[in-house]
């Protein structure tokens, strides 16, 4: 082998210094790529994060102000209706018209210029109706001698107040609103409850009108024993 040969083979790349210097560069730049590479995605998804946060939170916030504007349901309705259409002493007694037991139809001006009282029982034939009815018969010419008129009212079908009337042997007329129009109109339609659970139902209420048309008495949430000789005293003094 020529000497210029020897030459030329001790200068091939791959034994060269230079070689070996570039590597390292070459493997940085590598590795410097790999790690703006890895971070990249870190800080999307950080964002990712952030947004995904502050979208549960807005999505808390309207959930939050959903719930506080809450839509009124009927059972609130019914109960501020029936809270305005509460009667007290001293106010216009509403107009009514309603069947009574027999089939006739009763209405309030039937009763003008005379007291007329009305009591309400949450149903016929149950052990408090049938003794508060009992007790009205009892004293129906006591209340005819005050110039008094007594209606028992409940929301029973008639076919229920004349069985009920025909069993107990009473002499009151009973008059029937299915559909509560006079119960809620005298504040005897409200919220009751029954072994932990609240409903609406009937509200055993009386009241005293006047011969000049006008609320005399109310007793709401009454005690059935003796409360017909207290409406009557009551009437007797009117």
């Amino acid at each position: 082998m020529s000497k210029k040969s020897r030459k030329k083979s001790s200068k091939t790349p791959s034994g060269s210094p230079t070689a070996k210097k570039k590597a390292p560069t070459a493997r940085g730049t590598t590795q410097t790529k790999s790690a703006k590479t890895q971070r990249t995605p870190a800080s999307k998804s950080t964002g990712s994060i952030a947004k995904s946060g502050s979208h549960g939170a807005a999505s808390k916030q309207l959930n939050s102000s959903k719930s506080a504007a809450a839509p009124v349901t009927a059972k609130d309705t019914a109960k501020s209706a029936l809270a305005k259409s509460s009667l007290t002493e001293g106010q216009k007694a509403p107009g009514f018209r309603l069947p009574r037991d027999g089939g006739d139809m009763v209405t309030l001006a039937d009763y003008a210029g005379r007291k007329l009282v009305l009591f309400f029982y949450p149903r016929a034939d149950t052990p408090g109706c049938t003794r508060e009815a009992i007790d009205f018969t009892r004293l129906a010419d006591a209340f005819a001698a005050a110039g008094t008129a007594v209606l028992g009212i409940s929301a029973d079908p008639l076919k229920a107040q004349e069985k009920f009337r025909d069993k107990h042997k009473l002499a009151i007329p009973l008059i029937s609103d299915e559909k509560h129009e006079m119960l809620e109109a005298y504040g005897a339609w409200g919220e009751k409850s029954m072994y932990g659970k609240s409903f609406l139902g009937i509200l055993r209420t009386t009241l005293l009108i006047g011969a000049d048309g006008k609320v005399a008495k109310v007793w709401r949430n009454v005690r059935v024993d003796g409360h017909a000789d207290q409406v009557l005293e009551a009437a007797r003094s009117l």
